[in-house]
């Protein structure tokens, strides 16, 4: 079930995260919708701990996958840049957490 609420952890914290983008832009209404989406993150990831799951692969996957997908929506939705060099960030992201959870084996 760890894995589950870390997922759901992800999810909303990319979700508040483009939602922040919208808000910026003028739409701000959307606040509420950042506000809850980080609360909800933080839920979920304190829900994946409390299941058992060590926080240094937690807080790891979660900020790195955070960090990975938002980069991947702000290119689809926003039309931001996506370069070869933000790739090879991204790629060198899953790598160090990647070793992060296979550390734990």
């Amino acid at each position: 079930m760890a894995w589950v609420y870390l997922v759901l952890a992800i999810a909303t914290e990319v979700v508040a995260a483009v939602s922040l983008k919208v808000a910026t832009d003028g739409r701000r209404a959307m606040y509420a919708v950042v506000a809850a989406g980080y609360l909800v993150a933080f839920g979920m990831l304190s829900l994946a701990l409390r299941e058992g799951m060590g926080l240094g692969v937690a807080y790891g996957i979660w900020a790195a996958a955070g960090v990975a997908l938002t980069a991947v929506a702000s290119k689809v939705l926003f039309r931001e840049p996506l370069t070869g060099l933000m790739g090879a960030g991204i790629a060198t992201i899953m790598g160090g957490v990647l070793m992060i959870e296979l550390g734990t084996l």
